[in-house]
């Protein structure tokens, strides 16, 4: 108990670096194998994306191989238009060119780093600017400058903390009908990152939070704070990746056609009655 306080009262980027030195020396690091993967791997093929990535001898490019399904599945309706792409996490302008020859010509892209080295990359691929996304101020003049966003993509500190904030800030200048994906939430069970299983405050649980949010027809609770309320369409989990899809959202409605009922009561009966049923269990 005295060690975990102890922890608690560490400043993050402290704890990280503790983490990390523990890390190194072979104690305290994740219960998991080694992921790392340097030969062929048959499910790039699957993919376009992966196709790409498997065969780039351009800018590096880090990425988990399942990434690239999901990346298809969510942004493949934006190519070939004037989407508006922020990409947090620029590295060394690998993705940013994947990015670029994914959606086309006419999508404006900008990614953020807080290494001042990748000012060097700015109108290679896209717009790169420096600062950090934890700081609210700078992502306001970024919007700004876009003029809204249409897809954010979180691959930045993967610290819980940051993370947070750059949702909170960018959530609502997210247009309708856009995407905010998270990546590398595994992150969101090492406690070097801020993380932990079950942890309050870590992405993984805001998120849980967010699919509570979206059925607040049903259980008549405040979860969300307004942020997301009737703006969420979906929210998608992937092995360490969270997609939130946003989009304005009308009270649910429901409907019966036809005359015929032999078999069962009436529909709005039925549905008196299960509303019914649940206020007696939660009164027990």
């Amino acid at each position: 108990m005295a060690l975990a306080a102890l922890k608690r009262a560490m400043p993050l980027p402290l704890r990280r670096a503790v983490w990390r030195l523990r890390e190194m020396a072979g104690h305290g690091a994740p219960a998991t194998p080694d992921f790392w993967h340097a030969g062929e791997d048959a499910s790039l093929e699957q993919s376009e994306l992966g196709r790409w990535f498997a065969a780039n001898e351009g800018r590096v490019v880090d990425k988990w191989h399942h990434y690239f399904e999901i990346y298809e599945r969510h942004f493949e309706r934006f190519r070939g238009t004037g989407v508006r792409m922020l990409e947090i996490g620029v590295q060394n302008g690998g993705s940013q060119a994947m990015w670029r020859r994914y959606l086309g010509p006419d999508a404006v892209l900008y990614g953020i780093d807080i290494d001042e080295a990748c000012r060097a990359l700015d109108g290679e691929a896209g717009h790169v600017r420096i600062g950090s996304q934890d700081d609210p101020r700078f992502l306001k003049r970024l919007m700004e400058e876009m003029g809204g966003v249409d897809i954010v993509l979180d691959d930045g500190s993967h610290v819980m903390e940051h993370i947070a904030t750059s949702f909170e800030t960018l959530f609502p200048h997210l247009s309708e009908g856009g995407v905010y994906m998270v990546e590398d939430l595994q992150t969101a069970y090492w406690d070097g990152f801020g993380g932990g299983l079950g942890r309050k405050g870590t992405f993984i649980e805001r998120a849980k939070g967010v699919v509570d949010d979206m059925h607040h027809w049903y259980h008549g609770q405040p979860v969300g704070a307004g942020l997301t309320k009737d703006k969420v369409f979906a929210t998608h989990f992937y092995d360490s990746i969270v997609v939130i899809e946003k989009r304005e959202i009308a009270r649910p409605r429901r409907s019966a056609r036809g005359r015929v009922a032999e078999v069962a009561a009436k529909p709005v009966e039925q549905m008196e009655t299960a509303r019914q049923g649940g206020r007696d269990r939660g009164a027990a």
